[in-house]
């Protein structure tokens, strides 16, 4: 247990040297959100007030209130805070987990998959501990390119029935991703990235790192146009509502803010336990949590 407390802050104070050496501005947001967002394969927990009252929930990222930040003004701004997901259960996932999330304006998702590359080789340097191989500049590839390597099969293939493509994508080609050094997965399908902007070529301007078969990053070249995204939202609610699934209100204050102007941004969101279990050769993310929520 001491062990793993002193890792975990050795890794912490890592990362906040790095964005502190590259005039970032460590923030804090709200745990209680008056949306928890739109993404059909997430589960939020609500919170009510002591008369039982709805007051909230609790934020399954801190990404919406980040960039109203960046609306505000803010250029370089980070966070590593407590985010929250129901039905999450596994050796890679825990209900209560810890996020990292940055964001830059003026810059591109290729920006962000260069301080992903950067940030991840700094950490695993101030670690006492054998560092596997993760020094930049990492692995490329679409995920057309990674279901063809993969699974043989191309995306056109898959594209009007998403939950084959989810299924194909979990048990042939994401844990043979990353097996010796990290890979950056870019290009998804449009429908799969409700904040990302779109590249010239139709696809989402999204990306995932993936290193031993495990999801580390999911990052953006962000959405900033107020009226897609607001498309996008309701088009989200429609699935949820079609799906059975809660259906959690748009956050109108982060829409009026991208009205107001959001400059164009690249943004991204790590698992810090992932992180930490990956670059100590753990099993779990359990394994380097105090309190996993099976010791509770």
């Amino acid at each position: 247990m001491v062990q793993v407390l002193e890792l975990r802050a050795t890794l912490l104070s890592a990362i906040r040297r790095f964005f502190a050496d590259r005039d970032f501005i460590e923030v804090e947001t709200p745990a209680i959100v008056p949306s928890p967002g739109l993404d059909v394969h997430l589960s939020a927990f609500e919170v009510r007030d002591p008369r039982g009252k709805r007051a909230g929930w609790l934020a399954t990222s801190p990404e919406y209130q980040m960039k109203r930040l960046l609306s505000a003004g803010a250029k370089r701004i980070f966070q590593v805070c407590r985010s929250y997901r129901g039905e999450e259960r596994g050796s890679h996932h825990e209900r209560e987990f810890t996020m990292l999330e940055w964001y830059r304006a003026d810059a591109t998702s290729d920006d962000l998959i260069g301080d992903t590359e950067e940030l991840v080789a700094f950490v695993a340097g101030s670690l006492d501990q054998p560092a596997p191989e993760v020094q930049p500049p990492w692995q490329r590839m679409t995920v057309d390119e990674a279901l063809q390597f993969h699974a043989n099969l191309t995306l056109a293939s898959l594209l009007d029935d998403e939950e084959r493509f989810f299924r194909v994508w979990a048990e042939e080609v994401q844990p043979r991703l990353g097996a010796e050094r990290p890979i950056v997965v870019t290009d998804w399908p449009a429908s799969m990235a409700s904040l990302a902007k779109l590249k010239p070529n139709g696809m989402a301007d999204r990306f995932e790192a993936f290193f031993q078969g495990v999801e580390l990053c999911n990052g953006f070249g962000e959405l900033t146009d107020a009226t897609e995204q607001r498309r996008r939202f309701e088009r989200d609610q429609a699935e949820r509502k079609a799906d059975g699934l809660p259906v959690y209100p748009i956050d109108e204050r982060f829409l009026a803010d991208l009205e107001r102007g959001m400059p164009e941004s690249g943004g991204n969101a790590l698992g810090v336990d992932r992180l930490l279990m990956l670059l100590l050769g753990a099993s779990s993310i359990q394994a380097v949590m105090p309190f996993p929520d099976e010791q509770l």
